[in-house]
């Protein structure tokens, strides 16, 4: 699938890996990563334009070879409060790990479809790891899909943590 640039939002990539779980889109706004993006299986990749995206590029590529390797890139400040407090919590799961909606929205004082509905809006999936929240039946939802190429890449992700 050749996909334009832009994909979906109308913001153009400043670049797009492919990954093994498909392709993996980067916008950057400025000085800051704007957004990261599941893209489907054959997508055509477009090499950096710009340093922050050679400098995200690196360490996706870094994460593949380590998954506990950290990310250390300038995010934009996004989502609201709530949102936030999910995303932080989200982060703290460690590798190889998941956790319920329900637990998350325990811990927050919150409601399991708040939290999904929060990892649906994470802009950052890698950085902020919302694959590894599933659900109490099985694997959940993914940046709000219930199947495709999105389930298959969290599907691989929670495979490739497990094993590292």
């Amino acid at each position: 699938m050749n996909l334009p640039p832009t994909a979906s939002s109308g913001d153009p990539f400043a670049a797009i890996l492919a990954v093994p779980f498909g392709a993996f889109g980067i916008r950057v706004a400025g000085n800051v990563i704007h957004e990261l993006v599941f893209l489907p299986p054959g997508t055509r990749a477009i090499p950096p334009d710009c340093a922050l995206a050679e400098r995200a590029v690196i360490q996706i590529h870094a994460w593949l070879e380590d998954p506990d390797r950290p990310f250390d890139l300038p995010l934009a400040t996004r989502g609201t409060l709530f949102q936030r407090r999910v995303w932080d919590a989200i982060a703290a799961i460690p590798r190889g790990e998941t956790r319920q909606y329900a637990h998350l929205s325990k811990a927050l004082a919150s409601a399991a479809r708040a939290v999904g509905q929060a990892c649906r809006a994470n802009p950052f999936p890698l950085v902020i790891p919302c694959h590894r929240v599933v659900s109490a039946t099985g694997i959940g939802g993914f940046a709000g899909a219930s199947g495709g190429y999105l389930i298959d890449a969290k599907h691989w992700l929670l495979a490739f943590e497990a094993n590292q």
